[in-house]
């Protein structure tokens, strides 16, 4: 059986995006696309309407990329649970308010039981400081969290 993994949309940005000039933003471009063609495969995909509702934004050349890239990733129910969650994972401190997205992108992966949410979002999901406290409450609340995670560290397995 496959591991489960929701894909946000940090994720279908830097795998679709031009080129940078910035070496950081180089590297995670390059680590996202290694990620994307050699190991996705082993991996069973989800997205929520938060992901397609990013991805349609800005640019209207990239935002067609970033949909196509996505095309045929199962999409996950927002249930009453998972509106709930991110509630609670705002106004318990876990997430900013002005991050109420990515409080849903982790909501959902949760209320659906995936066990990896891969993102490049690192000052809002995944970060060192904040992980801990989204845990928490996602426990608190009786679900477990996902995995929070970069590509670069699901590339070996």
């Amino acid at each position: 059986m496959k591991n489960s993994v929701y894909i946000e949309t940090s994720i279908v940005s830097y795998l679709t995006a031009r080129p940078s000039n910035d070496i950081r933003s180089v590297s995670q471009q390059n680590i996202t696309s290694e990620w994307w063609d050699f190991r996705r495969n082993e991996f069973d995909l989800f997205i929520s309407e938060f992901v397609i509702i990013e991805a349609s934004r800005g640019d209207k050349n990239a935002a067609v990329k970033r949909l196509a890239a996505i095309e045929g990733i199962a999409e996950l129910e927002v249930l009453d649970t998972t509106a709930k969650l991110a509630r609670s994972l705002i106004f318990q401190g876990s997430l900013p308010a002005k991050a109420a997205i990515d409080a849903f992108h982790v909501a959902v992966a949760a209320t659906h039981g995936v066990e990896f949410l891969l993102t490049w979002n690192c000052k809002h999901i995944a970060n060192a400081i904040m992980r801990p406290k989204i845990e928490q409450v996602c426990r608190e609340r009786g679900f477990e969290p996902p995995v929070i995670c970069t590509p670069t560290e699901l590339l070996e397995g």
